[in-house]
């Protein structure tokens, strides 16, 4: 499975949750699993997304999240899977 790391963070408000996972419903990508959380107004969440079932590529995906999270105001980052299972070996 080709996983991605999705990061979202910005002020709280209804509909950034929706936003997000409507544009990987609308992509076909799978979310395997996902944390959030609001700390102060400041919402945050964490998502590992399979990519497989998608057929986009991580550099596709980033674009359009990031392009959502602008309609949304909050800031979109997207990792491929694999750079988290080699940072602890550097």
């Amino acid at each position: 499975m080709e996983t991605a790391v999705v990061v979202v963070i910005g002020a709280d408000k209804p509909g950034i949750v929706a936003g997000i996972s409507s544009k990987l419903a609308e992509k076909n990508v799978n979310i395997v699993d996902i944390s959030q959380t609001v700390l102060r107004g400041i919402f945050s969440m964490i998502m590992i997304v399979d990519l497989d079932t998608g057929h986009i590529s991580v550099g596709q995906l980033r674009d359009e999240l990031q392009r959502r999270g602008k309609e949304l105001g909050v800031e979109v980052l997207v990792f491929h899977g694999e750079v988290f299972k080699y940072m602890e070996r550097i």
